[in-house]
């Protein structure tokens, strides 16, 4: 059988050699991020997922935050691979920041105490699935991507450099650009200690 979602499934790769050769314009970017996170589904329809989409100097300007507070913490003498692999992020036209809305998650438990403990799980699936949505969506494009988790390191230094609201909670970053790099064979664990198929 074949499956066009499952090839688009396969061509998505982890790429950290990013340049900024890409066809599509920021216009088409930003539009193609947004619709894939607005039509990415979530709980109660929720709709918690946010983004900022960030280009050129804006996303070099994060990636600069970065790097200033992981100083802070990573001591001197290892810091040269830290600041390698910052800069190779910040080469690509633009990063996405995804953000869960606090206030959403604390609405749904109010409302529906009974699921209380959970809306917050479900939170993070929803954004884990919007955070692919878009992946798949930039690797559709040609577009190339990483997923980044730099996250509570750099919050307070993004929030104010974006007046990003006090509610949203930054969970991903995914830097993306034209591929630069090519990619090693993906090795797969044997499916018969992952699935379980009855019937």
């Amino acid at each position: 059988m074949n499956s066009t979602i499952i090839e688009s499934l396969k061509k998505r790769r982890t790429q950290y050699a990013l340049g900024r050769n890409v066809a599509l314009d920021k216009d088409a970017l930003t539009t193609l991020v947004k619709d894939a996170i607005k039509h990415t589904p979530s709980s109660f329809n929720s709709q918690s997922s946010r983004a900022v989409i960030l280009f050129g100097e804006q996303s070099e300007q994060f990636w600069e935050l970065t790097k200033q507070e992981l100083k802070k913490i990573v001591p001197a003498e290892a810091f040269a691979p830290t600041a390698a692999k910052l800069d190779s992020f910040a080469a690509g036209i633009g990063t996405v920041l995804f953000y869960e809305d606090q206030s959403v998650v604390k609405g749904l438990q109010e409302q529906f105490a009974l699921y209380a403990d959970n809306f917050p799980v479900w939170s993070e699936q929803s954004s884990g699935m919007a955070q692919f949505a878009v992946w798949l969506a930039l690797t559709e494009a040609g577009v190339g991507a990483s997923l980044q988790h730099y996250n509570p390191v750099t919050d307070e230094a993004t929030r104010q450099e974006w007046n990003v609201p006090a509610t949203w909670k930054l969970r991903a970053q995914m830097p993306f650009g034209s591929h630069e790099g090519g990619f090693g064979e993906k090795a797969f664990m044997d499916d018969a200690q992952r699935f379980i198929t009855v019937g």
